[in-house]
């Protein structure tokens, strides 16, 4: 399946249900270079040995700006010119890393991505959001840049551990919450294993969460307004993820329980919401309960980039399927969170 989106900056072609095959068609050696991890390289490598190759150590500690040096350095070495295509193949922190470094190389250069992990798939490589970490500030430098193509294979979720496929969930569960109140009650009916062993079930899921986000980044490409719904469970779980030392999804996981918690006490949402929520979870092969200092917790969320003088951005549910962008107060979180560590405690 292939389609294209046509973004201001350019259009992103889409290729689902495809092979690695295409890559060679897509992006000739001549004219590019691949970037990928420690864990892809090792497991993937010789699929494209024939490239020049680019491999950073795997792991987000390793998405800072002393990894794009070391990047642009070789790429220097390389002769990369304004012509050459960088293509990341890997997970969300290979994507972030490759789209950045494109965009900064000489003022900018072409690139695409290969996501091998289906948080990559479903979110992370979707909607042109390039970003590196400084120092416990996730994200804190980075910009806009639509990938020139994505290339899906499902073939390579084939070595992904179950943790990794519960990570990547996490994010669908987010979309069911923020848009597709459909997509929640498909997920509560079914599970993790039948859209491991269905590879139609798992094309037509991840097709879902593209047309999604690109529907939402299409209206608010620079996230001024509506974009902002994505972040959904990031705003805390940002502050997990760094304070805990979690898998992004189990962090956003969590965040999500916590954004739920907000709901009920600012929109008064229904709390039938939140078991439901924390069932799905579950059943995704995901933790609902987490021991956390709640004063680091805030101190954390006050770094995010979100954070406005007194407030901060939060994404809050007025039901399944439905949510708005509320400028909430640190003490609104607050609250939340001590709600949060009373009754999911370990």
């Amino acid at each position: 399946m292939r389609f294209s989106v046509s973004f201001p900056g350019g259009d992103t072609e889409y290729y689902l249900q495809s092979g690695y095959s295409q890559l060679l068609q897509l992006a000739p050696v001549a004219h590019s270079i691949i970037v990928t991890d420690t864990n892809v390289h090792r497991l993937y490598g010789h699929l494209f040995s024939e490239y020049r190759i680019l491999i950073i150590e795997a792991g987000e500690k390793h998405k800072t700006w002393e990894t794009i040096q070391l990047l642009a350095e070789k790429l220097a070495a390389f002769e990369a010119h304004k012509r050459t295509r960088l293509v990341g193949i890997g997970g969300g922190m290979v994507t972030d890393i490759t789209g950045f470094l494109a965009s900064v190389y000489m003022r900018g250069i072409a690139c695409s991505f290969v996501p091998t992990s289906l948080l990559a798939m479903v979110d992370a490589a979707i909607g042109g959001k390039n970003g590196i970490n400084i120092g416990p500030y996730k994200n804190m430098l980075g910009n806009i840049r639509q990938p020139g193509f994505i290339l899906y294979d499902l073939s390579f979720l084939e070595s992904l551990q179950e943790k990794e496929w519960s990570n990547g969930f996490a994010e669908v569960i987010k979309y069911a919450c923020i848009g597709d109140a459909g997509l929640l009650e498909e997920l509560s009916a079914s599970t993790l294993t039948a859209y491991k062993i269905r590879p139609e079930k798992l094309n037509g899921l991840i097709h879902r969460c593209v047309q999604q986000k690109n529907t939402i980044v299409l209206a608010d490409e620079q996230e001024n307004g509506i974009r902002k719904l994505l972040n959904f469970g990031h705003t805390t779980g940002h502050a997990f993820e760094t304070l805990y030392h979690l898998q992004h999804g189990q962090a956003v996981a969590f965040g999500m329980i916590v954004a739920l918690i907000a709901s009920e006490a600012i929109l008064g949402v229904s709390r039938e919401l939140r078991p439901q929520l924390v069932s799905i979870l579950e059943q995704y092969g995901l933790q609902s309960r987490l021991r956390i200092d709640v004063e680091k917790v805030i101190d954390a969320v006050k770094r995010d980039k979100k954070r406005k003088e007194g407030t901060i951005d939060f994404i809050l549910l007025q039901e399944a399927g439905k949510a708005i962008v509320e400028p909430v107060t640190f003490d609104q979180v607050r609250s939340a969170l001590q709600i949060f560590a009373d009754e999911y405690r370990p």
